[in-house]
């Protein structure tokens, strides 16, 4: 299952790049600290953005584990780009609370500015080293139950890096449907 809806809110799994969703409203950064250019998914973002998202952000930061920034969009196809810093896994604890901190405070974030359409990459499971499986259930779990208090968000979408991520997340999307 690489889709479920939660209440109004549809969580769609797809292998994809971060800063070719044209039709989010935000994507989501996986942001360090100093939302400063870096590797992976932030520096993903940043070379599509261009300078003036690092410009905009410098002085945001720092931001903490779990906590969440929203951004003009730059040169991204989306107007907005929400910065979450997740947690470095077996450093900042709890971190399956921080990690889920992430999602909702961009979920609350987004819908406090009524975008309908976010897209999130896996947190935390590159360089900070989460592992997949359970960063897969955190996430899928904060967006389903963020998801009723939501009044603009319409769509949760998991821009992922493989198939083979993909297929962690549907499970863990199906087990968190199932309850």
């Amino acid at each position: 299952m690489n889709r479920h809806t939660f209440g109004d809110v549809t969580v769609e799994l797809t292998v994809g790049d971060i800063t070719a969703q044209h039709d989010a409203d935000a994507v989501v950064n996986a942001a360090n600290a100093q939302l400063e250019t870096g590797g992976g998914v932030a520096g993903a973002i940043h070379r599509a953005a261009g300078p003036g998202l690092a410009a905009e952000c410098r002085p945001m930061a720092p931001i903490r584990p779990g906590e969440c920034v929203i951004s003009g969009g730059h040169d991204l196809p989306n107007p907005y780009v929400l910065h979450c810093l997740g947690p470095v896994y077996g450093v900042d604890e709890p971190s399956d609370e921080l990690l889920a901190d992430c999602y909702r405070n961009a979920l609350r974030i987004a819908d406090e500015h009524r975008l309908a359409t976010v897209a999130f990459p896996a947190i935390s499971t590159g360089a900070f080293g989460y592992p997949m499986e359970a960063a897969a259930e955190v996430a899928v779990r904060a967006v389903a139950e963020a998801a009723p208090e939501l009044t603009h968000v319409r769509l949760v979408r998991f821009v992922l890096t493989g198939e083979d991520v993909v297929a962690v997340h549907a499970r863990a999307l199906e087990d968190v449907a199932g309850r």
